[in-house]
């Protein structure tokens, strides 16, 4: 099912500036486009719509010691949380903390990457609050992170 991704604005790039009323459609786990919401609604009016309160962009990568926890699970989450979908290997060097990576589809890179949103790209994506804390995490296309 195709979904449109809103919030009141949105970011291309982690370091790009928020455009107001851009929107971005995913399909399964790809970006299917990114735009003006008001086209995407046209181009795909059978696709369910999520709003989001904040700012929607790519998800991070992660550069730091993964945030300890009692499992390799909980470990994985609070990256998520961070609204990260990526981890550097240098950093995951538990196999337990790696198997935990791989299950849930968290990337483990040999370098950082500048995330950003494209069609076909992994439909990785963050909403930020104006505080910056993280409000949803999207993970080639499933919401892994909800913040209550």
């Amino acid at each position: 099912m195709l979904t449109i991704h809103a919030a009141a604005a949105l970011r291309r790039t982690t370091c790009g500036e928020p455009v107001p009323g851009d929107a971005v459609a995913v399909s399964g786990d790809r970006v299917a486009a990114v735009g003006p919401l008001e086209e995407l609604l046209e181009r795909y009016p059978g696709a369910r719509v999520r709003r989001w309160p904040g700012t929607l962009g790519p998800a991070l990568v992660h550069e730091g010691a993964v945030p300890a926890a009692p499992t390799p699970r909980e470990r994985v989450h609070a990256v998520l949380r961070l609204g990260a979908t990526a981890v550097l290997a240098d950093r995951v060097t538990e196999p337990e903390l790696l198997a935990a990576a791989g299950r849930t589809g968290v990337a483990v890179l040999d370098v950082p990457r500048q995330p950003a949103l494209a069609p076909s790209a992994r439909a990785d994506l963050a909403v930020f609050d104006a505080d910056g804390t993280c409000v949803a995490t999207i993970l080639a296309g499933r919401v892994l992170h909800r913040r209550a």
